[in-house]
C-alpha cells in the first residue's frame, strides 16, 4: 500500500536535453511551493554526507555501473519525510523507466505530468550553436544570445555540444520517454492524473507562462 499522506499531490517533469527543462524547474518550484527533486543532486549529496545509502551508491558510481533504482527509490523516500515535502515535490527528469514509474507510484503521489515538447531539429540548433566563456561560465548562442564583440575570441563549444552527441542523446531521450509518455496517459483514463503538454520553443517567459495557466486550472 501506498504510504504518502493523501493531501500530498507531486509533479513530475519530462523535457529534452535542451529544452529549457532546468530553468522551468526551477520557476514551477518557486510558484508552487514544492521542492525540486533531481536524483543526480541527490546521490552527489548522499554520498558526500556518507549515508548508508550514499554508500551504497558511491560503490556503483565509481565503477561506472547504473546506480539500482532499489537506492534511487529509497534516497526519494527518505526526501518525502523532510518537511518541506509534506505538500508533494516537483520531480526533475525523474522516473526515467516504467519499472521506476511504478515504484514512484507506490511511495508518492503524483497529481500532474508536465512534457515540454521541443522538435528535435530545434533542440539540434539550441544546442550546437551554444558557446561558453571559459572565464565566467557564462553561456551564449551564436543565433539566439549572441556574446559581446569583444569575448567572441575566447568563447568554446563544450565537447559534447555537436550534432552527432546531441541527436545521441535525443534518441536515447525518446526510447525512455515514449514507453513512459504512454504509462502516464493510460494511467490517467483511469484516475485523476492530468497531463500537460507545452510548446517549448517560445522564450522562457512564454513558456513558463503557459505552463503557470495550465497548472492555475488543474
Amino acid at each position: 500500500m501506498p504510504t504518502f499522506s493523501s493531501q500530498a499531490s507531486s509533479i513530475i517533469l519530462f523535457g529534452p536535453p535542451g529544452a529549457g527543462k532546468g530553468t522551468q524547474a526551477v520557476k514551477i518550484s518557486q510558484s508552487t511551493g514544492k521542492p525540486q527533486i533531481s536524483t543526480g543532486d541527490m546521490l552527489r549529496e548522499a554520498v558526500n554526507r556518507g549515508t548508508d545509502l550514499g554508500n551504497e551508491a558511491k560503490g556503483y558510481m565509481e565503477s561506472g555501473q547504473l546506480v539500482p533504482d532499489s537506492i534511487i527509490i529509497g534516497l526519494i523516500s527518505e526526501r518525502l519525510k523532510q518537511p518541506d515535502a509534506s505538500d508533494g515535490v516537483l520531480f526533475d527528469g525523474f522516473p526515467r523507466t516504467i519499472a521506476q514509474a511504478e515504484e514512484l507510484s507506490r511511495i508518492a503521489k503524483v497529481s500532474t505530468v508536465i512534457m515540454i515538447q521541443v522538435p528535435d531539429e530545434d533542440i539540434v540548433k539550441r544546442i550546437v550553436g551554444r558557446r561558453m566563456d571559459p572565464e565566467t561560465g557564462d553561456i551564449f548562442h551564436v543565433k539566439f544570445r549572441p556574446a559581446p564583440e569583444e569575448i567572441v575570441a575566447r568563447l568554446i563549444q563544450r565537447k559534447d555540444d555537436n550534432e552527432e552527441t546531441v541527436r545521441s542523446r535525443l534518441n536515447a531521450y525518446h526510447q525512455q520517454t515514449k514507453p513512459l509518455s504512454e504509462w502516464y496517459s493510460g494511467l490517467s483514463e483511469r484516475s485523476d492524473l492530468r497531463i500537460i503538454s507545452v510548446d517549448g520553443r517560445g522564450s522562457i517567459v512564454q513558456v513558463s507562462e503557459s505552463i503557470r495557466r495550465e497548472l492555475e486550472v488543474s
